[in-house]
Formats: C-alpha cells, sequence, structure tokens
C-alpha cells in the first residue's frame, strides 16, 4: 500500500520534514516513491506539490494521520482534522 506521510530530516534538535510518497511497509529512511515537498517545524513554513498530492490521492495513496491534519491546516484537503492518539509508555516499576 502506498502512503503519504512525513519523512524526518535535519539536524539533532532541529527537526525539519520532506512530505513523500512512499511504500507503507518501507523504512523511513529509505528512498521514497516521490518527494512532495517539505516543512520546518520552527518557521511552520512549507513548500507542499498541492496538484501532486492530489494526483496520489486520486490514485489511492493513503495519508498518516499527521499528514492528514497538516494538509487540513493548509487547506490543500478538505475535512477535519483527526485526532493522533499516542500509546503510553510502560513505567518500569522499581523493586523493593
Amino acid at each position: 500500500m502506498i502512503s503519504i506521510r512525513l519523512q524526518r530530516i535535519g539536524r539533532k534538535g532541529q527537526p525539519s520534514y520532506r512530505l513523500v510518497v512512499a511504500n507503507k511497509r518501507s523504512k523511513l529512511g529509505g528512498p521514497p516513491i516521490e518527494d512532495l515537498g517539505a516543512y520546518d517545524v520552527f518557521s511552520k513554513k512549507d513548500t507542499i506539490k498541492k496538484e501532486r498530492v492530489l494526483h496520489w490521492l486520486k490514485t489511492g495513496a493513503k495519508l498518516s494521520a499527521t499528514t492528514h491534519n497538516l494538509l487540513v491546516s493548509r487547506k490543500i484537503i478538505e475535512g477535519k482534522k483527526m485526532v493522533i492518539k499516542m500509546k503510553k509508555s510502560k513505567k518500569a516499576t522499581p523493586s523493593a
């Protein structure tokens, strides 16, 4: 299955992301099928190729939850934002 997701680039402590089309089961650092743009977290600037995103959505690509929320906030696609549920990390219980 093909998905549109964010691929992290940038140095430690200074994240920025590329919007890529990749196979759902491929590694995040692996080569993507196509690069659709970029998003900078700190400056909130983005360069997204709207026509290519819409093309991939028409061909059946699925969006990750974070990517869906980003595209809705930039008014590239219509809809409501998705709720992203984070899993709680299991804390190690101290042994007495």
